[in-house]
């Protein structure tokens, strides 16, 4: 038996199987390459659902990482440590706010976003304890905590965890004229993904993101951005809703906030909405920490540099270019994103988005498969642009087979 098939045969025998990767098990990594156990190389074409947005093994973010664990790595929040409040003030900063609320995963930054509107709802706007509404867009995905199954429309995700959480009202994406049919005086919140990554990369219409923006405004109603996928770089900007000139209530950031190497989740927004708390009524033990803090403040001096926005929205353009051109030939129906992400529908005649998927790790290419049809594209930003084209070449390949 192969070290592969070994190790992933163990895995079976001893994890829960909530998910179903590819068949490759990865033992080392540096910048946008990885190498398996049999030591194959193969180019991450995924990374991480852009939680490593600044690829493997950083030397930026290792460096940091290092000198943080020889000082302290927690202290939990019962007590303040030197790394804290820098990390809490650039974070602000680099999203022209004035708070931040520091937690640990995406979806707990989530929950904790869901837990501002509310509170911000009953305390502030005055919607009557127990009757605050937050709308959805249907096909989200912000995590998989029993709450946020509640307001998914992911069969998977969602079937046989009730019963559900109530107090969210689903519409759906990019349309304008349900949404302000949605909102009543006790909706607290719209929470959105500025392009949906789990529904395969999905870009709402022009005007979209605006149009929220000002309806939420009008209505004194909180504007939340997940852009906990599609924030920090991907897109070609720091954040996605930049693309439409939009400013939300409240950011909701995870993944490339920890660099890939720790995991760092925050909910950043203005004093009037995050002032709402006070001591004992949220918290996190590990929310927050110095390894935490340490790593985030370099990813942020990092973005702050401009270098990987821009090395995304050109590179991006490159890789969009391309794609496009793929749907000529009918082996691809559709390819949708912005910056270095990309959604491409594969023709159900050249196999499913899994089939792909596996050809294309055979010729040491990964990516990942979503909703059937679709696989998605999202290298480190720090892809060199000779080994972006050699994967688009394994990708041709795959679709001119038989």
């Amino acid at each position: 038996m192969s070290r592969t098939a070994d190790a992933i045969r163990s895995a079976e025998l001893h994890s829960a199987h909530n998910y179903h990767p590819l068949p490759v098990v990865v033992a080392t990594a540096e910048g946008a390459w990885l190498t398996d156990v049999e030591g194959r190389r193969y180019l991450d074409m995924l990374a991480g659902y852009s939680a490593l947005n600044f690829g493997h093994g950083n030397r930026r973010l290792l460096d940091a990482a290092r000198a943080q664990l020889e000082r302290v790595t927690l202290t939990s929040r019962a007590f303040h440590h030197d790394r804290f409040a820098d990390f809490c003030t650039e974070l602000a900063a680099l999203c022209g706010k004035d708070m931040v609320l520091p937690m640990n995963t995406g979806a707990e930054a989530v929950e904790t976003a869901v837990k501002t509107a509310r509170k911000w709802g009953y305390e502030v706007k005055g919607v009557p304890d127990g009757h605050a509404k937050i709308v959805v867009a249907a096909n989200n995905f912000h995590g998989r905590t029993t709450t946020i199954v509640s307001f998914s429309t992911d069969h998977e995700a969602r079937d046989h965890y009730g019963p559900y959480t109530p107090g969210f009202e689903i519409v759906p994406y990019g349309d304008l004229t349900a949404l302000e049919a949605a909102v009543t005086e006790n909706t607290v919140a719209v929470l959105i993904e500025p392009i949906q990554g789990e529904a395969g990369v999905l870009v709402p219409p022009p005007g979209y993101l605006p149009g929220v923006r000002a309806l939420t405004r009008e209505r004194n109603v909180l504007f939340i951005a997940d852009e906990i996928q599609s924030g920090l770089g991907r897109t070609g900007k720091t954040f996605a809703c930049e693309h439409e000139g939009v400013v939300p209530d409240v950011y909701v950031l995870g993944k490339a906030l920890g660099g890939g190497v720790v995991p760092v989740s925050a909910v950043v927004a203005d004093r009037d909405v995050l002032g709402v708390f006070k001591p004992g009524e949220h918290g996190s033990t590990f929310g927050g920490n110095p390894l935490a803090c340490a790593v985030g403040l370099e990813v942020i001096a990092m973005l702050r540099t401009g270098e990987y926005q821009q090395r995304a929205a050109e590179l991006g353009d490159h890789l969009h270019r391309e794609l496009n051109l793929l749907t000529g030939g009918g082996a691809v129906t559709a390819v949708r994103g912005r910056g270095l992400w990309a959604g491409v529908d594969i023709a159900p005649e050249h196999g499913t988005g899994r089939e792909v998927s596996e050809r294309l790790m055979a010729l040491g290419v990964l990516v990942k498969d979503t909703h059937g049809a679709t696989i998605r594209i999202a290298p480190p930003l720090v892809i060199a642009k000779e080994d972006l084209d050699w994967a688009l070449d394994q990708l041709r390949s795959v679709l001119a087979q038989d």
